[in-house]
């Protein structure tokens, strides 16, 4: 189960964090600062948002090619290494 936080913070800050968000490759700035708390919580990056985006598109080839059957099967597979 996920709980819900809400944090405030100044609109400049917010507007900076949107940005990177969007530069980087997350879906949005929640995703991205779900990262941030990761990366200080468990000492350094797991995976980059660039590497996200591109195992992204390794599953859509992947699916188009029929090589998985869905997206969802081949993260389900990446989960388990």
């Amino acid at each position: 189960m996920n709980a819900q936080v809400n944090v405030r913070m100044p609109t400049n800050l917010l507007s900076k964090a949107e940005s990177y968000a969007e530069k980087n490759g997350f879906s949005n700035v929640q995703d991205f600062i779900r990262e941030v708390v990761r990366e200080k919580l468990f000492d350094g990056p797991g995976i980059s948002a660039k590497e996200f985006e591109l195992v992204k598109k390794l599953a859509d080839v992947s699916v188009r090619k029929g090589l998985l059957g869905t997206e969802e099967e081949l993260f389900r597979k990446l989960r388990k290494r």
